[in-house]
Parts: C-alpha cells; structure tokens; sequence
C-alpha cells in the first residue's frame, strides 16, 4: 500500500468486507453512493463482486464505474485500486 492512500482506502483494506456499505470503498462518497444504490449495488461487496465479473480488468472497471454513476477519473481510479488492493491482499 502506498503512503498516498486515504484514510477511507486504510479503513477499508484493514477489515473484512461483512456488510459495509458501498461508500465504505475509496472513491465513492454519498453522491456516487446514491447512484449506485438506485443501481443495486448497496453493499461493497455487490460492488466487488462487478469488479471481479469483469475479470479484476481496472480499466474496464473504470469505464463501468463512469457509465454507472458518472464517476470522475479519480474517483474511478481510486475506487478501482481499492478494490483491486483488498482482492489482492484477502482472496
């Protein structure tokens, strides 16, 4: 993990996945959030579980991510890292 990752990105790799909300994951805040929860993806691991149907593809996550919720760039970087990270360390 870099040292430029965010609190929120810390938190979320520090535990398991549970039931954490989607705004748990770097990246998505209450705006994003809301999009995606009108979408379906309410839990984080909803939102993992897209990252991993589309074979842990970061780019491909990230054009999903902007088409979904109209996530800027960073957001889907971030986002994507995040997931990318926590799949990485735990499966």
């Amino acid at each position: 993990m870099s040292a430029t990752t965010s609190q929120k990105f810390r938190n979320f790799q520090s535990e398991p996945i549970g039931e954490k909300e989607v705004t748990a994951v770097a990246g998505i805040g209450d705006v994003l959030g809301a999009r995606l929860v009108e979408k379906g993806y309410d839990k984080a691991y909803v939102l993992l579980g897209q990252f991993l149907v589309l074979k842990k593809d970061r780019e491909l996550f990230q054009d999903w991510l902007h088409e979904t919720c109209n996530a800027n760039a960073k957001q889907q970087k971030d986002c994507a890292d995040c997931l990318a990270e926590y799949v990485k360390e735990n499966l």
